[in-house]
């Protein structure tokens, strides 16, 4: 299906990806290139990539697909790199998690979002990052969200999901303004919660007792603030306007709990715990 795939970024998603369409014999050769050489020599003593390159325009050169897999900051430099070197006919993506931003790069490069330039975001990733912590089945019934332009070819886009759902995964379409205001919700604003709850704690005089006494609860909330800082502090910047409506709107319920807990009103705490378990179990299921 892809005859040269190039990955910049082999990490926790770009790593995954090139193992998943591997293992479905979907791709020819996987070109990974990055910033470090050592992570990528792992990428080839394990089988992820065929050969790597730190140049990245060497690294697109030929490929008929390339996915940007490197954190939000990262793509407007990169994607100017790149652009002398991408062939004709080659589909150029990402994973980013703030889709605006990646259009915005995109305008500032090519002058406008290229026919060929697919926007697109894994929903499925795990704490951990780093081409190590890559395996094959990452993907396997997570969704992918496409954020196509006015602009980009239908064929273009048939590639980008054929890729993805060879990967395993559930390919959807949404606009980005969309895309970025669900995620917000649904991903920026639990990341931002879990990391400055930990930092609170971490900072607090009592912290050495505090974390001595976690279990299993603040063990499962704060998960994700083991993940990439650099990648999550590119994603509230890059997602500035959505992460802020969701803050406010989770701080004015919070508020509203605090209040509840000060008037020892147990039938508001009841209500929203009530509402809060039977919203999550229907999502479970």
């Amino acid at each position: 299906m892809i005859r040269r795939l190039c990955i910049i970024g082999v990490g926790l998603i770009g790593g995954s990806l090139a193992r998943a369409l591997r293992e479905q014999e979907a791709c020819g050769e996987i070109v990974g290139c990055g910033r470090r050489e050592a992570p990528l020599k792992l990428a080839v003593e394990t089988g992820v990539v065929d050969r790597y390159t730190l140049d990245p325009a060497a690294a697109a050169r030929g490929a008929d697909m390339v996915v940007l897999a490197v954190p939000l900051g990262a793509m407007e430099s990169l994607m100017g790199a790149i652009r002398p070197a991408l062939d004709g006919d080659a589909v150029l993506t990402d994973v980013g998690s703030a889709k605006r931003a990646v259009l915005k790069a995109a305008e500032t490069v090519f002058g406008g979002a290229p026919e060929n330039f697919v926007p697109g975001h894994p929903v499925a990733g795990t704490e951990h990052s780093g081409v190590e912590a890559s395996f094959a089945g990452l993907f396997e019934g997570r969704r992918v969200i496409l954020t196509p332009t006015a602009r980009t070819g239908s064929a273009a886009t048939a590639r980008v999901r054929r890729m993805w759902e060879a990967a395993g995964a559930e390919v959807v379409e949404m606009d980005a303004d969309h895309h970025d205001t669900v995620l917000a919700g649904t991903s920026h604003l639990p990341h931002v919660l879990a990391f400055n709850l930990v930092d609170s704690l971490a900072r607090g005089r009592d912290a050495a007792e505090v974390f001595a006494y976690a279990a299993g609860g603040f063990r499962d909330f704060t998960r994700i603030a083991s993940s990439d800082p650099v990648m999550w502090r590119d994603i509230c910047i890059a997602n500035a306007d959505a992460v802020l409506a969701a803050l406010d709107r989770f701080g004015a319920d919070l508020e509203r709990v605090r209040k509840a807990i000060e008037r020892h009103d147990g039938d508001a705490l009841l209500e929203v715990f009530e509402r809060a378990r039977a919203a999550r179990e229907r999502w479970l299921r």
